[in-house]
This record gives C-alpha cells, sequence and structure tokens, in this order.
C-alpha cells in the first residue's frame, strides 16, 4: 500500500490504473521515509498588483463586439498568432467555473468546451460559440479584467529549482519532483502557457527578485463547493460537477484514459483525497514502463501532480499532471487527469462519498 500523509492522518490507499502500486509492508523504513517526504512549498501568494482593479478593465463590449488594451509595452507583434479576443475570453472563462486548461492566447478544444458549458448554464444554444450574447453575459459576469502585473518575490527567486531526470530510477532518487525553473513555477501559478508568458515579458528575467511582469488576470483555485456529483465525460474530455438540483456548476478539461489504457465505467465515489502524494510504480503489475518497483517523491512535477482523488474502485482516482499543455490533448493509463490548479481547487471542493459516474 502506498501510504500518504495530510491533515495529520495517515492513509493508505491502493493506485492501481495511473501506474500507482504500493508494497504491502506499511513499515519497511525506506518505504517510510520516502512516502513521508514532503514536495517544496512554492506557492507564495505575494508578488501580486492589488491595484490592478482600480483603472477601467482591458476588454469591454460594445454593440456585441470585444476590444481589448494591452498593456503599456505589449504590442500585437510581441503576441504573435494570439488574437486579443481570444486572450480575453480565455482570461475571462479563467475567472468562471468553466475552465479553458491553459491560457495561451490560441484557443482550441479546451477553449470551445468551455465556451459550450458557459453558454449552456446561462440559458445560451450550447453551439453558437463566441457571439454578441456570450460576450456580453461573459464580460457582465467577470468584468472583463484580462491583464495584471507581478512582482518576482525573492521566494519565487530562491525556489529550489533543479533538472528532473527522465526514468523512474532517478526520479525516485530525488528529493522532491519540484519546478525545473522559475518560469515553469510561474507559468503554471498564471494558469498560463509559458511561451505567452514569455510573449509578454520577452526580456525578463523570471529568477530575479524584483522583476515585473505582465501577467493574465487568472481566475482563483475556488470552485463551487455544493458540488454532489462528478461526472467523466469521456467523449468530451472533460469532468463536470453537478449540484443537488442536477445542475451544472463547474466543468474541467480532462484527460480520461485510451483504447489501451481505458477508464472504467460506472459509478463509484470519492473515497479521500491525498494532497502532495507520492507516485508508486510497480513494473512488475503494469504493462508499460520499466522493472522494478520506485517511489517517486511528491511535487508538481510527480507523475500525478500536486493532488490525487481517491475514488472506491482500486486503483482509479483524479489526479494534476506534470504537463498542464497537454490536458484532454492526450490521454491517459485509465485516471482522470486534470490540470494541477483544477485538481486543487476540485478537491477542495468535494468529500468523502461525493458520486463519480464515468459515462
Amino acid at each position: 500500500m502506498t501510504t500518504f500523509k495530510f491533515a495529520g492522518l495517515s492513509l493508505a490507499i491502493a493506485l492501481a490504473a495511473c501506474g500507482l502500486q504500493g508494497t504491502d509492508n506499511d513499515k519497511d523504513k525506506d518505504e517510510q521515509a520516502s512516502t513521508e517526504r514532503k514536495a517544496p512549498t512554492q506557492v507564495a501568494r505575494g508578488g501580486y498588483d492589488d491595484a490592478r482593479t482600480a483603472a477601467e478593465p482591458e476588454a469591454t463590449v460594445t454593440d456585441g463586439k470585444l476590444s481589448l488594451k494591452l498593456p503599456d509595452g505589449v504590442t500585437q507583434e510581441m503576441l504573435g498568432d494570439r488574437t486579443a479576443e481570444m486572450i480575453a475570453v480565455q482570461a475571462m472563462l479563467d475567472h468562471t467555473h468553466h475552465a479553458p486548461g491553459v491560457i495561451d492566447g490560441f484557443g482550441g478544444g479546451n477553449t470551445d468546451s468551455a465556451i459550450r458549458y458557459f453558454r449552456e448554464t446561462h440559458g445560451m444554444s450550447a453551439n453558437g460559440g463566441v457571439d454578441a450574447k456570450f460576450l456580453q453575459t461573459l464580460f457582465d459576469e467577470t468584468g472583463g479584467d484580462v491583464f495584471r502585473t507581478y512582482t518576482v518575490t525573492e521566494r519565487d527567486a530562491k525556489g529550489p529549482y533543479e533538472k528532473l531526470p527522465e526514468d523512474f530510477a532517478d526520479q525516485a532518487k530525488m528529493d522532491a519532483m519540484g519546478y525545473e525553473t522559475p518560469l515553469e513555477m510561474l507559468a503554471e501559478r498564471f494558469h498560463m502557457d509559458a511561451e505567452f508568458l514569455e510573449a509578454l515579458n520577452p526580456d525578463a528575467d523570471f529568477g530575479k527578485a524584483g522583476t515585473k511582469l505582465v501577467i493574465v488576470s487568472h481566475g482563483t483555485e475556488k470552485v463551487p463547493d455544493d458540488i454532489a456529483r462528478l461526472e467523466v465525460r469521456k467523449g468530451e474530455g472533460r469532468l463536470v460537477a453537478f449540484d443537488d438540483a442536477g445542475d451544472i456548476v463547474a466543468s474541467f478539461p480532462a484527460s480520461i484514459g485510451s483504447v489501451e489504457f481505458p477508464s472504467p465505467s460506472g459509478s463509484m465515489a470519492v473515497n479521500t483525497v491525498a494532497p502532495e502524494p507520492n507516485y508508486t510504480f510497480d513494473g512488475d503489475k503494469q504493462d508499460w514502463g520499466p522493472d522494478g518497483t520506485f517511489i517517486i517523491p511528491p511535487g508538481p512535477n510527480n507523475p500525478v501532480g500536486g493532488t490525487w482523488i481517491d475514488l472506491t474502485k482500486d486503483g482509479y482516482g483524479i489526479h494534476g499532471t506534470p504537463d498542464p499543455d497537454f490536458i484532454a490533448k492526450g490521454q491517459s493509463h485509465g485516471c482522470v487527469r486534470l490540470t494541477n490548479w483544477n485538481a486543487a481547487a476540485l478537491a477542495k471542493a468535494i468529500e468523502k462519498g461525493t458520486k463519480v459516474v464515468f459515462a
């Protein structure tokens, strides 16, 4: 069994579908030492410019048309093929409960899915796209705040950061699976694609305290706490949350199984939640990966990211990822994979016994 430590509790969880297998000897000293290693806390809340909303919002909607004022020093040339409308739509959607995934300014399937769910939950036809009513409703709900500024803190600059090995044997020797660079850490904190963050700040030293950054005004890591049921929609690559009345209250892009490693079907429930989990791979019980057993320490670049939501079907769960750019664009080993920030937000809004349906 694999042991997780959180909130003063020791949780033994069998995690098989995503390659998480444990030993049956919880008292093994080496295993105990490994499972109790903690990921470095790299989520300092300082650095944000709290005066960002003092001025007028960057996005405005007039007669069904969106206009976006770029921050000082940012030009359309710097944005490349990214469009002002898509940047604004993704940033504003991130403030709703229908996540667009990584904000990159290009859009794509995850953004299209978020648009459909936002429309459906606001009384519009799901397939109407970015029309005048959608833009006005989105603006009215979010206020049109698209950009803000951030100052790199001493804690941000300090890290620690280090290059991570690719194979399990070497990863198991690490103290934590933290971020490799300040850019990677900051991009994930801001729910942004790293290349987009660089495009907005082409001359920035992301590892230097005091550096001023232009970032998107991303959403908070909070979702409604009245979630009664989760539905994993395999065909859509979307995890959808419902309240007691059967109304959709949130949705997230998700990587869900594959032909070779299918997700389960039917109903189950949340068993428990483990923040900062380790990852135990037992090659003898898997049809993929290396031979041997490896315990990978916690961290945002752990194979299951920063959160594990254990389900009552042995070995299956909902979890984070070290690769947010690939959510719903690649497939999992049977589990439900979310961005780290979506997985963390969802974990705070559910409880033991919350129903989960794979459809």
